[in-house]
């Protein structure tokens, strides 16, 4: 189900309802970009710590934003079936305050959403608005001081606001009290947006929104609109106002309170939007940063972590997308004696997910990650013990056996095999590392260095000293060994910490000084003894 700006305030009370009688919801998330190519060295690395990631990552985080995000509540009915009802939100950064908000394309994100069909017309004309607590304090000052302000400043905004005020200045001069007119074709902001400039501009008018993009404009007497504006019917009251600005964030909350297991996959982006775009500016701190997600939102599941256990146990090919490994669940006979898993059934209004295949759509996608956790779940359950699995295990069965993934989110290419959102990260575990000592090759980078060795095997390359780089990579081969044995530039070894490392060596050559002259100092004081 696609929900825009126009539907999202009255879908919400039936959102709330649902997922409080969820079992979990899974999310997922399309962004305007991923890795910024404008910030130096924030690509991601082996070489990367968890730490050092997060800050690579919330610098992106700041120039990016969210066009769509899929939400797929997955509700236990009373035999073992799970009903699934899967959104997709349209997602555009609030226009209501006193600071427009700026964001960065990536072409090639932008490229590839629209090779999967993503419709960027919904996402600018009908993206419904969200803001941060941050923004929502400034907003709710400048609407306290009356100084606050729609940022509509595109050539199409101006025409419609334009063409608005000339049909009700040209009809009001001869309508009479109490007479009508109707404003129509109005988008999200506009229709707050006229209101606002017409009220202001005219004592006699009042405004009411009809929905369907429509406003109607009523002639009033100056005393009858001083009544209207006090009474609880105004659509433009400063409460309303601002619930309105906060848009999606209304849904953000119901989703903290109420405390549902949230499932997603490869899920750290997501969760840095979440935090960045509706509660707070992501912090510095990236422990900090944990304990909030942690705060926010206790029981974390990334498929991506499961259906690696899985992916080992039950020994299936490896799998490089979500789509392929609900692909693989659901067409293998992985668990032949066991009760089958549960059956998954989208409800109405969501059924065109289960005829045909569309990923990239966030709501697709939350849709496949809430499936893959179910299925490997239960296979999980299955092979945890040798006693007869019950025909309908409950979803606090599955929890149970899925604890040891619980709050832990994969860690792509780095130290780590995945984060830790309710404890301590695992120490940083490197693959084997190579070192190149280069000679007779002045001014060598690491982006040479990393263009030279990547025909063979994608390495990170990082700076050791002058003329020495050190090499990671998760597929170590020994032809490279063999190739540069006699390379007139590039002589390459195995890392080894204690003749490489340069704390080591500086360390090394501090001792070798210290020694030197302890052995001076016994010589010399031994010569003037004799």
């Amino acid at each position: 189900m696609e929900v825009g700006a126009e539907g999202f305030a009255w879908r919400l009370p039936r959102l709330r309802r649902r997922i409080l009688r969820a079992a979990f919801v899974a999310l997922d998330m399309e962004f305007t970009g991923l890795h910024s190519t404008s910030l130096q060295n924030n690509e991601p690395s082996l070489f990367d710590s968890p730490a050092e990631r997060y800050e690579k990552a919330r610098q992106s985080v700041q120039h990016f934003t969210l066009v769509q995000l899929g939400l797929a509540i997955f509700s236990k009915e009373k035999s073992n079936k799970y009903v699934v009802h899967s959104y997709n939100f349209f997602l555009f950064p609030s226009t209501l305050g006193i600071r427009d908000v700026e964001f960065t394309l990536s072409a090639s994100s932008i490229q590839f959403l629209s090779h999967y069909g993503f419709d960027y017309n919904k996402f600018l004309k009908d993206g419904i608005p969200y803001m941060n607590e941050e923004q929502e304090k400034i907003l709710r000052q400048h609407l306290l001081a009356g100084t606050w302000k729609v940022c509509s400043t595109s050539n199409a905004d101006r025409d419609v606001l334009k063409k608005a005020i000339d049909e009700v200045t040209s009809w009001i001069a001869a309508a009479k009290e109490g007479d009508t007119m109707v404003l129509q074709d109005l988008n999200g902001y506009q229709m707050l947006d006229v209101q606002l400039v017409l009220r202001q501009a005219l004592e006699n008018v009042w405004t009411e929104p009809l929905g369907d993009m429509k406003v109607m404009v009523k002639k009033v007497s100056p005393e009858h609109r001083q009544l209207l504006e006090n009474s609880s019917y105004d659509h433009c009251q400063k409460k309303l106002v601002l619930l309105s600005a906060r848009g999606f964030t209304n849904l953000f909350q119901i989703l903290v309170k109420a405390k549902k297991p949230l499932v997603g996959h490869n899920m750290l982006m997501d969760l840095m939007h979440l935090h960045d775009k509706f509660y707070r500016p992501l912090p510095e701190s990236y422990e900090e940063f944990k304990r909030n997600i942690h705060n926010l939102f206790p029981v974390i599941i990334d498929t991506k972590t499961v259906t690696k256990d899985v992916q080992k146990k039950c020994l299936f090919p490896r799998l490089s997308s979500l789509l392929e490994a609900y692909t693989v669940l659901c067409s293998s006979n992985l668990n032949p004696k066991g009760p089958p898993c549960p059956v998954i059934a989208l409800a109405s209004g969501c059924s065109r997910y289960a005829d045909k295949k569309f990923p990239h759509e966030a709501g697709y996608d939350a849709f496949l990650c809430g499936s893959v956790l179910l299925m490997s779940a239960h296979l999980l359950l299955c092979r945890s013990t040798d006693d007869a699995v019950e025909a309908d295990p409950s979803f606090s069965q599955y929890l149970t056996v899925l604890a040891e993934h619980v709050n832990k989110v994969n860690f792509i290419r780095g130290g780590v095999s995945s984060i830790n959102f309710s404890g301590e990260d695992a120490p940083c575990r490197h693959p084997p590392a190579l070192v190149v000592h280069v000679r007779g090759w002045p001014g060598l980078t690491e982006r040479q260095i990393y263009h030279e060795f990547k025909a063979r095997c994608r390495f990170d390359v990082r700076r050791l000293s002058k003329n020495q780089f050190m090499l990671l990579s998760n597929k170590y081969k020994q032809l490279v060994l063999r190739d540069y044995r006699h390379h007139p530039h590039l002589q390459v070894s195995v890392y080894r910490h204690w003749r490489h490392s340069p704390s080591v060596n500086c360390l090394l050559q501090i001792s070798g000084i210290v020694a030197l002259w302890s052995l001076l100092a016994f010589a010399l004081g031994g010569a003037r003894s004799c």
